[in-house]
């Protein structure tokens, strides 16, 4: 299945094509809060072997217009270490997003993929096998630039928790403080332009 917004394209990963790529993506110094710097080739096969064989837990090979660009993830929050510091209510669906290091970025590149990852989560099935009501996130406390993305997209902080690797920020995002964001309505503008 391939999902298509603006240009911004998401299917299943295929460690077969992907995983070179995906490999310089998550060991970048850049990506320091996805946690594998110093990761082998083979770590990162395993890692994302084990997530394409999950029925609760899914990676997304993301591209914008044509180009390979992030890596998306989504899980059911009631199937991971999640479960054990919040009540998940059915339609909980937990969302990472990791966006392609490059030395050129583009003014507002960030925001629309992930103004498209968090619409691709609105439209998939949570917690529950019920329609996704809530995306939930769980950053680094430490990770400002995506605390403030996140609270653009209008997922609020609900409590920080720790995880086995870190302390995090438990947040949550319904559709309609999505749908009144100032991402949204950024990106929406940028749609008609």
């Amino acid at each position: 299945m391939t999902v298509a917004t603006r240009g911004v394209t998401l299917r299943p990963l295929d460690l077969a094509t992907d995983l070179e790529m995906l490999h310089a993506w998550v060991t970048h110094p850049r990506a320091v809060f996805w946690m594998m710097q110093g990761a082998s080739l083979d770590d990162v096969r395993a890692e994302y072997a084990s997530v394409v064989a999950s029925e609760h837990h899914h990676a997304w090979w993301g591209s914008v217009d044509g180009t390979a660009a992030f890596l998306a993830e989504t899980y059911d929050p009631a199937h991971s270490p999640l479960a054990a510091h919040y009540p998940v209510q059915p339609g909980d669906l937990g969302m990472h997003v990791l966006v392609a290091p490059t030395e050129t970025p583009v003014h507002g590149f960030t925001s629309r993929v992930f103004a498209a990852v968090v619409q691709h989560c609105f439209a998939r099935t949570g917690s529950g096998d019920v329609p996704t009501r809530r995306v939930v996130v769980e950053p680094d406390v430490g990770n400002q630039p995506i605390a403030e993305l996140n609270a653009r997209a209008g997922f609020l902080v609900e409590k920080e928790i720790d995880l086995p690797e870190k302390r995090a920020a438990l947040s949550v995002c319904t559709r309609a403080r999505f749908d009144q964001s100032p991402l949204r309505r950024s990106t929406s503008k940028e749609e008609l332009a």
